[in-house]
């Protein structure tokens, strides 16, 4: 999967119109995005493989045991750097390595997208569910999850281990589908916090009705 980081991230970032965006509008780009990648890649089912970003040049992917989030990102000496979560599970690893990657998609366009995520506590909030959906989008795009669904008995284990995530997060994906009852999100907004020279995203750790 040798791709060029610059030209992934510039045809990413090409499907976003220079104009102020809806939110709806912003979390369709977020789809169209997830799904440019997996075909650039050439992935046609699941699982994806976390190959798509960890592999992408000037960029950097560590894990920290003691990372007081779930995964963080910034951009540090001519490349982007994503931390980890040592301590969480693989599953809830590969959701916040998706997450954190929306997130360097959107540097030089949240503008468009959410508004000024850095003052506005909405604009943030959208930033962040729509790294979320990203997330959910890329690992979990809606024509595989309604084949394997529909296919195989409609168990949500099984799924999740087909897509190698976790239940929880499958779960979430199926209800925003219409395919699952109603089923609560973690509504604490994740952090952005500016250092002088770099910026740095980082996604909460799970609480007891997080995402993923």
């Amino acid at each position: 999967m040798n791709q060029d980081n610059e030209s992934v991230l510039a045809t990413l970032r090409a499907l976003v119109p220079p104009r102020t965006l809806t939110h709806t509008e912003s979390l369709r780009i977020a789809e169209l995005q997830a799904n440019r990648l997996l075909e650039i890649f050439g992935v046609t089912g699941p699982r994806v493989p976390s190959e798509l970003v960890t592999e992408l040049p000037h960029l950097e992917v560590h894990l920290e045991a003691d990372l007081p989030a779930s995964g963080s990102t910034h951009w540090e000496r001519g490349r982007w750097i994503i931390t980890l979560n040592a301590t969480e599970p693989t599953v809830r690893q590969r959701f916040s390595l998706m997450h954190e990657f929306k997130h360097i998609l959107d540097h030089t366009t949240r503008a468009y997208l959410y508004g000024d995520v850095a003052k506005d506590e909405l604009a943030a909030a959208r930033a962040e569910r729509a790294a979320d959906e990203f997330a959910g989008f890329l690992l979990m795009p809606k024509r595989w999850i309604k084949r394997e669904w529909f296919n195989n008995g409609q168990r949500v284990n099984s799924a999740a281990r087909t897509f190698d995530v976790s239940p929880r997060a499958l779960t979430v994906r199926l209800w925003l589908l219409g395919m699952a009852p109603d089923v609560p999100r973690c509504a604490a907004p994740n952090l952005l916090a500016r250092g002088r020279n770099k910026t740095h995203y980082f996604r909460r750790a799970p609480l007891t009705e997080a995402v993923a």
